[in-house]
């Protein structure tokens, strides 16, 4: 019979973490222990935030954005540049972008790539939506700001053919961003030369 070391409620805490990204069970057990250790410093300021974001997150109605408002704050921002819209799969991409300070443009998030392996095809994407984005007279450039995997370059090729009647240039990152590099990962000074050198596609 396996060994118990802590009550059902907090068992299940440390289930709920273990799903976290890049948290595995012992890592889970840590962080719960943590959070318990630090009740009033840590654990209710995290559940009074958890359930703000609940009550008050939404995705964003323009570009895909997660936010507290709706449109986001990216899109609300008059001071961005209008005419390029960058595309992205995640709101992880926008977000790391965002933190490099590349570009002062606005975002398209895709909601993930092409995967007929794991059933994921165009009506799953909001590409519909950026098609008709691309059509609008002030968007010149699209900026494809994809993961540099097969899954990536696929979608990012399934674009670029859907655009070829729209008015507009279409470009991706440079070669700066490792082949099978996901952009969350990636450190601020390459994404922020990646977006300078971007090429057309």
């Amino acid at each position: 019979m396996p060994a118990v070391s802590a009550g059902p409620e907090i068992e299940r805490l440390i289930q709920l973490l273990a799903r976290l990204p890049n948290l595995g069970p012992r890592s889970a057990r840590r962080a719960a222990l943590f959070l318990i250790k630090k009740r009033e410093a840590v654990m209710a300021p995290l559940a009074a935030a958890l359930q703000t974001a609940m009550d008050k997150v939404e995705i964003c109605r323009l570009c895909g954005n997660i936010d507290t408002q709706n449109p986001c704050a990216v899109c609300s921002d008059t001071r961005r540049e209008t005419s390029a819209i960058v595309v992205v799969a995640d709101v992880a991409d926008l977000w790391a972008l965002e933190r490099a300070h590349a570009i002062n443009a606005r975002y398209h998030v895709l909601g993930g790539t092409l995967s007929p392996l794991d059933g994921i095809g165009p009506d799953d994407l909001a590409i519909d939506a950026l098609v008709k984005r691309a059509h609008d007279p002030a968007v010149t450039e699209i900026i494809l700001a994809l993961n540099a995997t097969v899954d990536g370059q696929s979608t990012a090729h399934y674009i670029t053919d859907l655009l070829h009647d729209a008015a507009v240039k279409v470009t991706r990152l440079a070669h700066g961003v490792p082949v099978g590099g996901e952009l969350d990962y990636l450190d601020e000074g390459t994404l922020a030369a990646a977006m300078r050198s971007r090429t057309p596609f």
